[in-house]
């Protein structure tokens, strides 16, 4: 049955390829970015793919609240949660602004959003048979050292979509997540370098050329630059279905390594 799926985040990576496959499945998608310059290429890179009827593109700056208000009003069957930013970095070090800045955008902002989608379907009794989905991270369920301030705001969402879950279920609302590993989208390798303009070996005691070797050690491997179209591929299945897992973590490898982690923990020590 064909669905209408708000996608934020939609002008690259996971967003914009699952937006173009949901799309050639049957899918009416309203595809969001963040930035107005970013309008025009996608509406046009739509249209010359001959899905200008399936997806509509429009800018939502989560960061503009008259933005957020005006997409609270479009019609849609599923609000995709999939943008966000990242800061990686020491957490003992990173100055706090950074840290508060990514809960706002992660978690705050997206919430904002939700609440308005979701309280308009009750309020209008059109909540049944909708769906909130939101992109998290392998990050959600575990924590590397310094990626502790990114992971942190997707370990909060995981939270925030567990309440959803248990709180929409009387309205027919259904909620999940997606857990993606380190797959390769430029997203991982450009919040790696966030940390360079602001460390300072004159001042922090993390050095700026252990962090990058640290950084680039994990990129080179296999598992830091995953093939991203495996996982859009599952995406494009995931998000509009009417049911499912609540959370989708991919690949099974990382799967299988998230619930050693968990079960380790209980043995962890100081």
């Amino acid at each position: 049955m064909s669905k209408t799926i708000l996608i934020t985040g939609a002008a690259g990576g996971f967003g914009k390829g699952a937006a173009i496959g949901m799309a050639r499945n049957g899918h009416n998608i309203i595809a969001t970015v963040q930035v107005s310059s970013q309008v025009t290429p996608l509406r046009e890179e739509v249209a010359a793919l001959g899905l200008g009827d399936k997806i509509r593109v429009e800018r939502l700056d989560l960061t503009d609240p008259y933005d957020i208000r005006q997409a609270q009003t479009w019609d849609f069957d599923i609000l995709w949660n999939n943008a966000g930013m990242g800061e990686a970095g020491p957490v003992w070090e990173i100055p706090l602004d950074l840290v508060r800045k990514n809960f706002e955008v992660n978690v705050f902002l997206p919430l904002e959003l939700t609440q308005g989608v979701v309280q308009r379907w009750v309020r209008e009794g059109t909540a049944e048979g909708k769906k909130v989905v939101f992109t998290s991270s392998m990050g959600g369920l575990f924590t590397p050292a310094n990626w502790g301030t990114y992971v942190s705001t997707k370990h909060a969402l995981e939270s925030v979509a567990e309440a959803l879950q248990q709180e929409l279920a009387a309205y027919g609302v259904k909620v999940q997540t997606i857990n993606p590993g380190a797959y390769y989208t430029g997203y991982n390798e450009t919040m790696a370098d966030n940390p360079f303009r602001w460390l300072d070996d004159r001042v922090n005691f993390t050095k700026r050329a252990d962090l990058r070797k640290g950084f680039d050690d994990f990129f080179a491997t296999p598992e830091g630059k995953m093939d991203a179209q495996e996982l859009i591929d599952r995406m494009i299945e995931v998000v509009p279905a009417d049911e499912g897992k609540f959370r989708n973590v991919m690949p099974k490898a990382i799967e299988d390594m998230l619930k050693q982690h968990q079960l380790d923990a209980w043995e962890n020590r100081i």
